[in-house]
């Protein structure tokens, strides 16, 4: 499939990561979410209802990744993150795969670095 939705770089602060410091003090962090689907209905239509909303998207991300809510709750790997945003994501209908990047700008990394990201993707096969 061809057509895709793109968002790229949605910023949303969490509290995740392996060590107390980052479930205590969270960090930002980056998403990038890519949607395979149809744009048939849609481009023929021209109605929001007929595609999938990039703000629907963004929604489920940012959801996500303050899900801990409080401090000390989040998850301990983004790798969890992004699998669970991804899985959201596969569930909408007219998905037909999903890529999600998650990136860990502020990693606690003692060397200098340019980003951290894992990538997870789920496409109709995946689904339950």
């Amino acid at each position: 499939m061809a057509d895709r939705i793109e968002l790229i770089g949605l910023e949303a602060y969490g509290y995740h990561g392996v060590f107390d410091h980052e479930k205590a003090q969270g960090q930002k962090f980056l998403i990038d979410i890519v949607v395979w689907t149809d744009f048939g209905a849609a481009a023929h239509s021209d109605e929001l209802a007929d595609t999938i909303s990039y703000v629907d998207l963004a929604d489920i991300a940012v959801e996500e990744v303050q899900s801990a809510g409080s401090k000390g709750a989040g998850h301990d790997l983004i790798e969890t993150l992004a699998s669970r945003i991804a899985d959201r994501i596969n569930d909408i209908a007219g998905v037909h795969a999903v890529e999600v990047t998650v990136h860990k700008p502020q990693a606690p990394i003692e060397y200098p670095f340019s980003d951290v990201r894992v990538v997870a993707r789920r496409n109709a096969k995946s689904r339950g």
